[in-house]
């Protein structure tokens, strides 16, 4: 009765999983989208290779992780899941991909023959989107055939790394927002369409933003497919098409007479725009509306908005909000908080779309382990750059608590025994061993959960609104130093002693000691 039980619950998650995206998969950003060709070459020419060679069944296990945090920042926050999964749901090569490959006249038809039945049948385990993450922990495990898993490396290295970027560059500029004592609920807006790299990074990249905390964009097709708050007024244009600016407002005022936002930087904010805008405002009011708010797009935003709220409280518009745009980024933020601007609002675009500091996140996907005589045995990649040499094995990543709040993580192999909480756990750094931490009585969060196993999706994907709370959640157990944006405090990711021992060990076998001569 009870095995009846737990595999009719499991089936019910599967079908849940499987409606889920199957929902998502209609979304206008995915519908109708090929996805086997997503990839490069040398993915398909490594493939063909093992095919040929008889090793494309041999299982294996991939890790892909990051090395080093983007923009000096003490983290990662982990997104692009979604994407993965709909992709890897996806994944078959139809008639027109089978076709573009045979004009390549590289592959032989007994490997495109195969290639027409070739469905991801492996498991995947990953870290859930919106979790903070740290260098060199795995983000995603793979296991699997080998040529399954090698096929899969481009396409989900894009996925994970554009938008766990963009959400770390997104979350860096609004707690930036967030700083300001006057205004700490502040919302950041995402405007970048126009400056992105092409429709998918503007579009997946609102997605980010808008996990990380922006309140909305500017993006219509990112709102209609992610259920993303839109935003947007007018531009310069709209102002400069009428014979004069207020002739313009007061025409925007008629469209949206309960939505009014007035763009006041065209020809002068402070002697045309903003006394234009509140002569609108006073219009409004005798109609029984309120102007919403003004937006400065140049200029210095922070002497501007200061004189702007000057001249708006001295005419009763006390509740009318200033926007600030114009190139913004973390910095520029508190730098104009700092300088007392009065700004109720920042909209965003450059710096946030494209990480303009920071445009890659270097995410990399490495062989951990490999089937010998029917046994996975770990493998490791030996570089005379230490910090590429990998950690080997199939692992899991544990998060310890202490009093609630995150103490450290432990990458450990997935086969060691369960963790004793009311023991002593001894943790240390795994390339400065000396330095010794001790802890007892936490707790442990696995950051690993099972996707795809045997090649069946097995995991309901969130809404956006949870992965939004897990952001929230999962940032409010770290300490304010390791969260700060300027030389953060380093979260210790320590190894365990057996995989510490087994690292050391592949390395001396893989690079022995010899005499010199």
């Amino acid at each position: 009765m009870a095995l009846r039980h737990a595999r009719g619950a499991e089936e019910e998650i599967k079908a849940r999983a499987q409606a889920r995206i199957e929902e998502i998969s209609a979304l206008p950003v995915y519908r109708g989208r090929s996805v086997p060709l997503l990839t490069d070459l040398y993915q398909l020419t490594m493939m063909y290779g093992h095919f040929r060679a008889g090793k494309h069944r041999q299982r294996v296990v991939f890790d892909l992780f990051y090395r080093a945090n983007p923009c000096g920042n003490g983290f990662v926050i982990a997104a692009g899941l979604e994407q993965v999964v709909w992709y890897l749901y996806h994944l078959r090569f139809g008639p027109e991909e089978i076709a573009y490959l045979r004009s390549l006249r590289q592959f032989p038809e007994d490997f495109l023959t195969w290639l027409a039945e070739f469905r991801f049948t492996g498991d995947l385990y990953a870290v859930p989107e919106g979790t903070v993450v740290f260098p060199n922990e795995p983000i995603l495990r793979f296991e699997g055939p080998l040529a399954e898993v090698q096929l899969v490396e481009s396409a989900v290295l894009t996925f994970i790394n554009h938008q766990s970027l963009i959400a770390t560059k997104a979350r860096r500029i609004v707690e930036a927002a967030r700083s300001d004592p006057r205004h700490p609920d502040a919302p950041v807006l995402e405007m970048g369409l126009r400056r992105a790299q092409n429709m998918d990074a503007a579009v997946f990249g609102a997605r980010a933003a808008y996990i990380a905390g922006c309140a909305g964009t500017s993006n219509l097709l990112a709102g209609q497919s992610f259920g993303i708050p839109v935003v947007g007024t007018q531009g310069h244009s709209w102002i400069q098409s009428f014979p004069s600016e207020i002739d313009a407002f007061r025409a925007y005022a008629d469209a949206f007479p309960d939505a009014t936002t007035l763009l006041v930087d065209t020809y002068d904010v402070l002697r045309s725009g903003i006394p234009n805008a509140i002569t609108v405002a006073k219009e409004l009011e005798a109609r029984g509306y309120r102007l919403r708010a003004v937006r400065i797009d140049s200029g210095d935003l922070a002497y501007l908005s200061k004189r702007a709220r000057a001249m708006l409280d001295a005419a009763g518009l006390s509740y009318v909000g200033i926007i600030a745009s114009s190139d913004l980024d973390e910095r520029t933020i508190r730098d104009l908080i700092l300088q007392g601007a009065e700004i109720n609002a920042w909209g965003v675009g450059t710096h946030l779309i494209t990480s303009y500091d920071c445009p890659a996140l270097g995410g990399v996907f490495k062989l951990a382990a490999k089937e010998e005589d029917g046994v996975l045995q770990p493998c490791i990649k030996v570089s005379e750059n230490a910090a590429k040499v990998t950690n080997p094995g199939k692992k899991k990543v544990l998060r310890l608590y202490v009093d609630g709040q995150a103490s450290a993580d432990l990458i450990a192999l997935d086969d060691e025994p369960d963790l004793n909480p009311a023991e002593p756990l001894e943790l240390f750094d795994p390339v400065h061993t000396y330095k010794r931490k001790v802890i007892q009585d936490y707790q442990v969060e696995p950051l690993l959960v099972p996707v795809f196993l045997g090649g069946q999706l097995v995991y309901e994907l969130p809404d956006i609104a949870a992965i939004r709370r897990r952001v929230e959640e999962s940032l409010a157990k770290f300490s304010s130093e390791v969260r700060r944006p300027i030389n953060p405090h380093i979260y210790h990711v320590d190894l365990s002693l057996p995989l510490w021992e087994l690292k050391q060990r592949l390395l001396h076998q893989m690079r022995p000691v010899r005499p010199q001569t």
